[in-house]
């Protein structure tokens, strides 16, 4: 079982419009809302892929349905801790003549030490049942920047994931999960410093990996991606295909990777799944996660080299 932990979750309002016009009138051609999240994603992908998964995080009464409902009509289970009031909305402005996506995203509610001891409880609970737990996405006001190493640190005997930037990352790492997964940028930020080459990011992560961390894989755009387990590093480049949407292909990748160590899959396996899985991605319009069929296909067009 994979459990996803979404503390963050939202509704996505994606409107179309022909061409962003900055200051200007902008009509809106189609809408539609989603209930979404980074490990609300990972859930839905996960399953997409076959594998058993729950997502838990906070929930909001007034319109939380619309996250519960997705994940139930997709076979995952839910658990989250409901809460008075709304879940925040993000608006996606999605440009389709230039194929480019503008967020506009809420903060979401306040989350107090009552509900954060709640969710504490919570991860103990499926930490023992669960073989993997993901921890994902921005934190809601009112949890501290250490809250995953928090959680991370309560869930004892599970393999965990952690998908953070700044000091999310940096202080959840200190709880030693199994598996993180920067982009080039947050690695930067990791690291505090820019990474302009590929024997830098490929470095910054090997680095990373010897603080604990089995393994780190790092996206870097259009200039592919790499992995680590701080003795071997296994570079993909970028699997060129037509990017319609860049929106869920990291949350893609963490499934992908999830999907391989379910198999059995040694590093370069795991890593030829999770590249796959975020390329298929990117082929999917607006917030439309990644198809199992697209995924199969870019299966064999992955070439992994080792760096």
């Amino acid at each position: 079982m994979i459990g996803c932990i979404c503390l963050n979750p939202c509704i996505d309002r994606t409107v179309e419009i022909e061409e962003f016009t900055y200051g200007g009138m902008n009509r809106i051609l189609s809408w539609r809302e989603d209930g979404c999240g980074k490990g609300v994603n990972v859930a839905l992908v996960a399953r997409t892929l076959g594998m058993d998964s729950l997502c838990a995080g906070f929930l909001f009464e007034d319109n939380g349905a619309l996250i519960a409902e997705r994940l139930r009509a997709a076979g995952a289970g839910e658990e989250c801790v409901w809460l008075p009031g709304k879940v925040r909305t993000n608006l996606k402005v999605f440009d389709r003549k230039n194929a480019r996506i503008t967020e506009i995203n809420e903060a979401g509610a306040f989350i107090g030490e009552k509900e954060r001891e709640k969710m504490v409880e919570k991860v103990r609970d499926l930490a023992r049942r669960c073989d993997t737990l993901v921890f994902t996405g921005s934190l809601p006001p009112g949890c501290p920047a250490d809250f995953y190493k928090t959680l991370i640190e309560s869930a004892k005997g599970c393999r965990c994931v952690l998908d953070a930037e700044g000091e999310k990352l940096t202080r959840g790492m200190e709880a030693r999960p199994y598996l993180i997964k920067p982009n080039q940028y947050e690695l930067e930020l990791r690291v505090g410093r820019k990474l302009e080459t590929l024997p830098e990011i490929k470095e910054a992560a090997m680095r990373c990996a010897r603080e604990g961390i089995a393994v780190v894989a790092v996206s870097m755009g259009g200039d592919g991606a790499l992995i680590t387990d701080g003795e071997t590093c296994y570079y993909a480049p970028v699997v060129p295909v037509k990017v319609r949407s860049t929106v869920g292909a990291g949350d893609s990748m963490v499934a992908g990777f999830l999907h391989g160590l379910s198999l059995g899959e040694d590093l370069a396996g795991v890593f030829r799944r999770g590249v796959a899985a975020g390329t298929a991605a990117v082929t999917t319009e607006g917030t439309q996660l990644m198809e199992l069929e697209d995924y199969e296909a870019m299966l064999s067009r992955v070439a992994i080299e080792e760096i």
